[in-house]
């Protein structure tokens, strides 16, 4: 019986033994590498740089009042469209005392000189009919009279405009808001009850009602130095709006600044573009936008990822397969690239299989 289990525990040993050191032999043996390989395609290759920018109407004004004082009514809403001269708002003038204390007194004077020279004219009138005074003296007094019911008028139309801002003799109205283009109103910032001031030399005035021209769009941006030397006006943009998914708008290149300022280190340059209304789609101002601008562009030409590109000094290869998992290293000259794909003028035909670097 001992000698039955001696047998059978050296057995044992042993398959352990001879398993063991085949397993560490497979285990030692390295795996044959198997190379990837891809076709090249025919596509079309774009080499184009992106600008950030928004939609902006090419014609927008604020509108301001002349005079201040308080909005009595508003007539128009933001969304309208408006005509050059419509009635926007109504303001309700709140004078200064020293002003009206101004004008009241000089309104005063000119009927105090008014009725002299009116007395003056009617005695001086009875001396040329008596033959007293000749014509020439009689028009002196006839033109001064004229002059003072002239003053007598504008006292009494300058009082009135700082009164009600308005003058039914002059037929003058500061007080009514209008508009000075044609367009679409895009906001009202002020509502009725809210006091403005006036627009003058040295204060800009508050803004009753912004003003656009929305049938005329542009695109504005900026592009990074590296990419301004290679667009030009007259290019065409493809404009892809956030807020509208669906075809992107077009747009044509028509001024580059001349001038630069740098932006956390990176310089960057204007560029405004016009664009191209569709009939279907409303454009809102202030959309931000993004638009590519095609630097270059080959139709259907023969392509391969540049991922599959070897590169030894100026000079660059492929691995072509010609047989199974063997390669043969053959150089090519590339064309245009869009950072996915190359263009491949010579070295490489569309059947070949190339290596996967």
């Amino acid at each position: 019986m001992k000698k039955f289990f001696g047998i059978f525990t050296a057995i044992v040993i042993a398959v352990v033994f001879v398993g063991t050191a085949v397993f560490l032999y497979n285990k030692s043996q390295q795996k044959p590498v198997i190379f990837e390989t891809e076709k090249p395609l025919v596509t079309n290759i774009i080499q184009k740089t992106v600008a950030t920018g928004k939609i902006i109407p090419r014609k927008e004004v604020e509108i301001k009042s002349q005079v201040s004082g308080v909005v009595e009514k508003i007539y128009m809403e933001a969304g309208q469209a408006i005509g050059n001269g419509d009635l926007i708002a109504k303001i309700r003038i709140i004078p200064k005392i020293e002003h009206l204390n101004r004008a009241e007194s000089e309104l005063e004077t000119a009927k105090l000189q008014f009725d002299n020279a009116k007395r003056e004219l009617q005695r001086q009138e009875k001396l040329y009919k008596e033959n007293i005074i000749s014509e020439f003296e009689f028009n002196k007094y006839q033109h001064a009279f004229n002059l003072q019911e002239e003053t007598l008028e504008s006292a009494e139309s300058n009082l009135a405009i700082i009164r009600e801002g308005a003058s039914q003799k002059s037929g003058k109205v500061s007080n009514l808001v209008r508009a000075t283009l044609q367009g679409l109103i895009l906001n009202i910032p002020v509502k009725e009850g809210t006091f403005v001031t006036e627009t003058n030399t040295f204060n800009a005035g508050t803004t009753i009602a912004t003003v656009a021209n929305m049938q005329d769009m542009i695109f504005e941006g900026t592009v990074d130095e590296a990419e301004v030397g290679k667009i030009h006006e007259g290019m065409e943009l493809l404009l892809n709006i956030g807020a509208i998914e669906s075809e992107p708008f077009t747009a044509q290149l028509e001024y580059i600044s001349p001038r630069g300022w740098d932006d956390q280190g990176t310089i960057k340059f204007q560029i405004r573009a016009a664009v191209k209304l569709q009939d279907d789609r409303f454009l809102r101002a202030g959309y931000s936008a993004n638009a590519d601008i095609v630097l270059a562009k080959r139709e259907q030409v023969l392509a391969i990822n540049e991922r599959l590109l070897l590169f030894e000094g100026d000079e660059t290869f492929v691995e072509v397969e010609t047989a199974p998992q063997v390669f043969e290293k053959r150089q090519v000259k590339t064309g245009l690239s869009n950072g996915i794909h190359i263009e491949i003028l010579e070295g490489v035909t569309k059947g070949m299989s190339l290596k996967k670097q």
